[in-house]
C-alpha cells in the first residue's frame, strides 16, 4: 500500500455504558443519616426505596406496595428524618420537641421493629423517637412522651390511651404513616384510626405502606390520602422469587408427626412455624419440647414481656423453633432465617404472603413449607389464586405416617370396636377364663340387651291424698319451751 493511499476502516460502534447504581447519597440526605446508613452497611437502596424516597422528599402523599422484606421501613423513615432535621433542637425543653411524625402499626412486634430502625437511622441527629404499645406499664411511656419526642411509633389502641390521659398532643403532626395499613383495617382498627385522624392537623403528609393492597383497601385509603402517588415495585401480592415454596398433604392428625420429621430431616435451627390459633401454637411448642427440640410459642395471650423475651432468645439462637400466630407474620426482620413452616394454612390468603416473607429477605434464599389436609383445599386454592402461581406439591421423603387410628401424638387410639365397648378377641378369651361375661353393645351381632323395668315406674300418675288434720284441742295443746341460748352453747345457767 502506497503512502498516497488511504485505508478506511469501519468506525467502532459506541459501547453501551450501564448506568451507575443509585446510592443513598444521590437523594441529598444529610451526612448524619448517610453516616448511620454506612455504619450498617447500606449504600444502595432497594427498588421500593429508590422510588419512594424522592417522592416523599417532595412532600407528596404515597401509597406504596412492595414485597415484604424489601425495605419498606427505610422508605418512609429516611425521608421523615431528613425533613424533620429542619426542626431539630438540642434543647432539653419538651416544648422544643413536639410530635411531628406519627407511625402507626397493627402489632406490638412490628412497632418495636420500626422503632429500632428509626432509632438507628437517627442516631447521629438530635431527633428523638419512642414507641408506645399495649401490654406494658404506661408510666415509663408517659415519662418519655412528656419529655418530648418528634417521632412516635405506636399501636392505635395504646396511642388513644395516652391521648385520653393528655400525655401526648397530636396538633403539630406533619406526617402520618400507616405501616401494614391493610392489616390494621382488617383487624378492626378503623374506628380508632378515624379518631386519631380527626386529632391531626388537616395539612399533613400521609403515607401508606404494605405488602398487599386489596381494591377495598385502596378505595378506603383514597378517602384520607390527597392525590396519592401509587408505587408498586412488583406485581401486587407477588411472593419473593428467592423463596422456594412447597406443600405437603397429610391427614389432619399427622401434621405434628410430619412437622417433627421435617425439622429433624433438615436439621433446622432457625425456623418459624405458624399456627392459626393460640391454643394450637402453645400445644405444638410443648409437644416439640417433649421431643427434645428447643421451641417456644408467642401469641396474643402471652404478656408483652414474655413475647419480647421469646423473640430475643430466638434472635440470639438460644431457641431454634418459634411457634407463632400471625402476630409474627409482619414486621419481624430476623437475619439468616432459612425456613418458614405453615403448620396451618392461613384463613386469609394475604397472610400467606406476609408469613413466607419472613424468609428470603434482602436477596437471601429461603424455604416456605406448608402442610395441609383435605379440609384445607379451599384455603390453598385461595392462596394460589391470590399469588397467581401454582405451589409445588411434594411427598415428604422418608416420612412413614402412622396408621389411620393413631392420633397426632403417635399414641395408639382405640379401634372402632373398642370405642363401642366391644372387646378384642384376646380380651374376650381372657374374660372367659376368669368367668366374666363379655360386654355386649350395639353392633355386637344381636339385639341390644334390655334390663328389667320396675312396674312401679309404669303406673299412671295419681295425685297424693290430703292427710286428715289432727290439730289438738286448744286445751290439750302441748307447748314446748324454747331452749335457752346457754343450753345451745353447751350448758345451762346455775339455778
Amino acid at each position: 500500500m502506497s503512502d498516497t493511499e488511504t485505508s478506511t476502516f469501519p468506525a467502532p460502534e459506541p459501547t453501551a455504558v450501564a448506568p451507575a447504581p443509585v446510592r443513598f447519597a444521590d437523594f441529598g440526605l444529610s451526612p448524619d443519616i448517610l453516616r448511620a446508613l454506612s455504619a450498617q452497611g447500606y449504600e444502595h437502596p432497594t427498588p421500593i426505596q429508590a422510588e419512594a424516597i424522592p417522592v416523599l422528599l417532595r412532600g407528596r402523599d404515597v401509597m406504596g406496595a412492595a414485597q415484604t422484606g424489601t425495605g419498606k421501613t427505610a422508605s418512609f423513615a429516611l425521608p421523615i428524618i431528613q425533613m424533620l432535621l429542619a426542626h431539630a433542637s438540642s434543647s432539653t425543653s419538651p416544648a422544643r420537641h413536639p410530635v411531628r411524625a406519627l407511625i402507626l402499626t397493627p402489632t406490638r412486634e412490628l412497632a418495636v421493629q420500626v422503632a429500632e430502625n428509626v432509632k438507628a437511622y437517627a442516631q447521629h441527629t438530635p431527633l428523638r423517637s419512642t414507641v408506645v404499645f399495649g401490654g406494658m406499664d404506661m408510666k415509663p411511656q408517659t415519662l418519655t412522651l412528656k419529655a418530648g419526642v418528634e417521632i412516635v411509633i405506636a399501636t392505635p389502641g395504646r396511642l388513644l390511651d395516652h391521648v385520653e390521659q393528655k400525655n401526648i398532643a397530636l396538633n403539630q403532626v406533619q406526617m402520618l404513616v400507616m405501616d401494614e395499613a391493610d392489616r390494621m383495617l382488617d383487624m378492626g382498627f378503623l374506628p380508632d384510626l378515624q379518631r386519631i385522624i380527626n386529632l391531626l392537623p388537616k395539612q399533613r403528609q400521609n403515607l401508606m405502606f404494605s405488602a398487599t393492597f386489596s381494591p377495598e383497601i385502596k378505595r378506603l385509603a383514597n378517602t384520607f390520602l390527597t392525590d396519592p402517588v401509587t408505587i408498586e415495585v412488583a406485581r401486587a401480592n407477588k411472593t419473593a422469587d428467592t423463596v422456594t415454596q412447597v406443600v405437603y398433604k397429610v391427614a389432619e392428625h399427622q401434621k405434628h408427626a410430619l412437622t417433627a420429621h421435617l425439622l429433624r430431616q433438615r436439621a433446622l435451627k432457625q425456623v418459624i412455624i405458624f399456627s392459626n390459633t393460640k391454643l394450637g401454637a402453645s400445644r405444638l411448642a410443648r409437644e416439640l419440647e417433649r421431643e427434645g427440640m428447643k421451641a417456644v410459642a408467642i401469641h396474643g395471650d402471652r404478656t408483652q414481656q414474655e413475647r419480647m423475651a421469646a423473640l430475643d432468645a430466638f434472635k440470639k439462637g438460644e431457641i431454634d423453633i418459634l411457634v407463632a400466630t400471625d402476630v409474627a407474620a409482619r414486621g419481624l426482620d430476623i437475619s439468616d432465617l432459612p425456613c418458614v413452616i405453615n403448620y396451618d394454612l392461613p384463613y386469609n390468603a394475604e397472610d400467606y404472603v406476609h408469613r413466607i416473607g419472613r424468609t428470603g429477605r434482602a436477596g437471601a434464599s429461603g424455604d416456605a413449607i406448608s402442610i395441609y389436609s383435605d379440609k384445607d383445599e379451599r384455603l390453598l386454592a385461595d392462596i394460589e389464586k391470590l399469588t397467581k402461581q401454582s405451589i409445588t406439591r411434594a411427598e415428604p421423603h422418608g416420612f412413614h405416617p402412622a396408621p389411620s387410628f393413631a392420633d397426632e401424638r403417635g399414641e395408639r387410639r382405640p379401634r372402632r370396636s373398642e370405642d363401642l365397648g366391644r372387646a378384642p378377641a384376646g380380651r374376650s378369651a381372657e374374660r372367659g377364663e376368669r368367668g366374666e361375661r363379655p360386654p355386649r353393645s350395639l353392633g355386637a351381632g344381636g339385639p341390644p340387651r334390655r334390663d328389667k323395668i320396675d312396674p312401679w315406674f309404669l303406673k299412671p300418675y295419681e295425685p297424693a291424698k290430703a292427710a286428715p288434720s289432727a290439730a289438738p284441742a286448744a286445751g290439750n295443746a302441748i307447748t314446748k319451751a324454747k331452749p335457752k341460748l346457754a343450753f345451745l352453747l353447751g350448758g345451762l345457767p346455775k339455778q
